[in-house]
């Protein structure tokens, strides 16, 4: 098997030297990158990043603001490191006119990124599956209201009080890539293995539908690296 790393896990270390953090990940066995910011380097040094390493982006986290800003240059940028997953770690969801907002840009911008060769899709956290302000659930409207592809945080699926092997089941047909990630039912982040999350069966479902698998892993203890190297480590047994 082969895992991807979200590149928050290692914020510790990106964030001052992020060509040493990506040499680092590839060293622990990691093949593919989700990034979480470029940190002001350009395209073409990331991308040098990455060939000098063997890593493949499988995706980045990345604002709807940067697509309303500057849809070309984004585009551009995200072309040339390779990346076709262009990912929204959240989106105002708070009130149905906040709802409303956020689903006309995802239909808006689905289709011109398709375009370009790249899908879009939406990470959630714990709150998308929990009523607004209006008694709307913010990941049920998305399901029906749009067509963007759902990169399933299995963590905050289950501190929500979903069953996340339930959820990337029924929505297989819209889940390229999952967070395989662990912790506590009260939000409080581990390593794989240590908490309490259902990592496990997560695990045996994606492999069997064919769902790729993005660590992370953000509590950065005692640091980010050591923190990913043990869920390598604990990958490795199952």
């Amino acid at each position: 098997m082969e895992y991807g790393l979200q590149l928050f896990s290692v914020r510790d270390v990106t964030e001052k030297d992020l060509a040493f953090a990506l040499e680092q990940v590839a060293k622990i066995g990691y093949k593919y990158v989700e990034f979480a910011g470029f940190f002001g380097h350009d395209a073409k040094e990331v991308k040098v990043m990455l060939d000098a390493n063997g890593l493949i982006v499988s995706g980045t986290h990345s604002s709807l603001d940067d697509l309303v800003n500057d849809f070309a240059g984004t585009v551009k940028y995200h072309q040339a490191i390779g990346n076709t997953n262009y990912i929204l770690p959240g989106a105002p969801y708070r009130t149905a006119a906040e709802l409303d907002d956020t689903i006309a840009k995802l239909n808006k911008f689905k289709p011109m990124l398709a375009a370009e060769g790249i899908m879009l899709g939406y990470h959630n956290h714990s709150g998308e599956f929990l009523p607004n302000a209006d008694g709307q659930i913010p990941h049920e409207e998305m399901e029906r209201r749009t067509s963007v592809q759902f990169e399933i945080d299995t963590y905050w699926a289950y501190v929500a009080g979903k069953d996340p092997v339930e959820l990337i089941t029924r929505l297989k047909d819209r889940v390229k890539v999952i967070h395989l990630k662990d912790g506590l039912q009260n939000g409080e982040g581990f390593a794989l293995g240590e908490g309490t999350a259902p990592v496990a069966a997560v695990y045996d479902k994606a492999k069997e539908l064919g769902i790729q698998m993005v660590v992370e892993s953000e509590t950065l203890k005692p640091d980010g690296l050591s923190e990913v190297t043990r869920c390598m480590e604990y990958l490795r047994k199952l």
